[in-house]
């Protein structure tokens, strides 16, 4: 673990994984996604955690990854992103999520792997990925058209404007909205109905839910990594980091 995730069981049966870069709007670096995979994994080895929730710390779900990581083009390996979104289809504990403040790229995709998502109020999403002269990751380009019709997913993916919470529950991002600062809440009191459930019900619920679509997530996950990092690499991305990091510093 790393200090940029903390780990905590606020009541029985429920892991609570809390993103913790504020400096940063908890954007992910490779430490941070090593640590949410290792931790993700524990957790669903750990017969003693029925339900896991993901937060973020300071009112900030996630700004998405830390663009400072891909302006490396020098890496060659399986990304640390990549992993991490495998651990997360590869969990049979349930996963739930709460989301304040921003949920941004990747902060937004993963809620597609989540069985349950509440945001507050004042959330704001964003799939900013063709601005960025990069493509969908995340599976989304198959599962966000598959929840949320392939016109919608086209206008968030393709035009990648900031959307708010009941655009994200009207698109299947999300369960329900919450009062502003009540997504924690009203995620750890489903998981601690989920945890109080039998765990072999829960468990094989699940499973049935993602059987028909694990193959093809995984395939949308490898197809996607595989354009994504090429475009990663190229001019135009590279382009929009630099200009990404110019406004940045320049206003700090």
């Amino acid at each position: 673990m790393t200090e940029s995730l903390l780990l905590s069981d606020p009541q029985p049966g429920v892991r609570l994984l809390t993103i913790n870069r504020p400096q940063r709007r908890n954007a992910l670096d490779r430490a941070t996604y090593g640590a949410l995979g290792e931790a993700i994994a524990a957790a669903d080895a750990d017969e003693a955690v029925r339900a896991i929730v993901l937060t973020g710390a300071e009112g900030c779900f996630t700004a998405g990854n830390d663009l400072s990581d891909f302006q490396d083009t020098s890496d060659t390996g399986p990304s640390a992103g990549l992993t991490f979104l495998q651990a997360l289809t590869a969990c049979g504990t349930p996963l739930l999520a709460a989301v304040e403040g921003f949920a941004v790229g990747i902060g937004t995709t993963m809620l597609l792997h989540c069985d349950l998502a509440y945001a507050g109020a004042g959330a704001t999403f964003r799939l900013p990925f063709a601005a960025l002269g990069l493509c969908p990751e995340g599976a989304s380009s198959y599962l966000l058209p598959r929840i949320a019709g392939t016109k919608m997913a086209a206008e968030l993916l393709m035009l990648g404007e900031a959307f708010g919470p009941d655009v994200a529950c009207d698109a299947g991002l999300i369960n329900a909205v919450t009062a502003k600062d009540g997504a924690l809440a009203l995620a750890l009191e489903k998981a601690g109905a989920l945890a109080a459930l039998p765990p072999e019900s829960v468990l094989a619920t699940k499973r049935l839910l993602r059987a028909h679509t694990r193959d093809a997530v995984s395939a949308a996950l490898a197809l996607e990594a595989e354009s994504f990092h090429a475009l990663r690499r190229g001019p135009a991305a590279q382009a929009a980091f630099a200009r990404f990091f110019k406004k940045r510093d320049g206003a700090s």
